[in-house]
């Protein structure tokens, strides 16, 4: 499945169906996503509930096809795990990799079309006071074990190795 920045310089494939299809409402990813919302030309990130919409999927299965010079990456803080790339072309986020993990979390909006559905919401316990997660989807305070179960089924499948996102 294509993803692709805004302007359509920099694109990814993603081969086959995602691990798992989320929001997730942590502070982490929030404020990420208030920061790159102030670039010049970017795109929305934050959804209407206040989180960012991500689709998963093994390290393995996405290959960036163009525009590799046109990525960034950005780091909350300079000690921080959790690597997000931006397409510097036209400041659009492309994917958050926890560089210990064997997964990229790719931004949902960059599937121009066939996103998979979002199936469910997580660390709404992080939302602010007042703040209500989308009605007419599953979300849960924390990662329920359904989210873990799903990332180490994916890891077994890939015989507990890790790869790395190459640019």
């Amino acid at each position: 499945m294509p993803a692709s920045c805004v302007c359509g310089h920099v694109t990814l494939q993603a081969i086959g169906t995602p691990i798992l299809s989320l929001v997730c409402y942590c502070e982490s990813c929030r404020s990420a996503a208030r920061q790159f919302e102030q670039a010049p030309g970017a795109p929305s990130v934050l959804n209407g509930y206040g989180g960012v919409d991500y689709c998963l999927y093994r390290k393995d299965r996405v290959r960036i096809v163009g525009g590799a010079e046109h990525l960034r990456d950005h780091r909350l803080t300079e000690a921080s795990p959790t690597r997000r790339v931006i397409a510097a072309c036209c400041n659009t986020p492309m994917f958050l990799e926890f560089t210990k993990g064997h997964w990229l979390s790719l931004y949902r909006d960059r599937f121009p079309q066939g996103a998979p559905p979002l199936e469910m919401g997580v660390m709404a316990k992080e939302l602010p006071p007042g703040s209500t997660p989308a009605e007419n989807l599953p979300t849960y305070r924390t990662r329920p074990p359904r989210f873990m179960i799903k990332l180490l089924t994916s890891w077994a499948a890939m015989g507990f190795r890790k790869s790395k996102m190459n640019r």
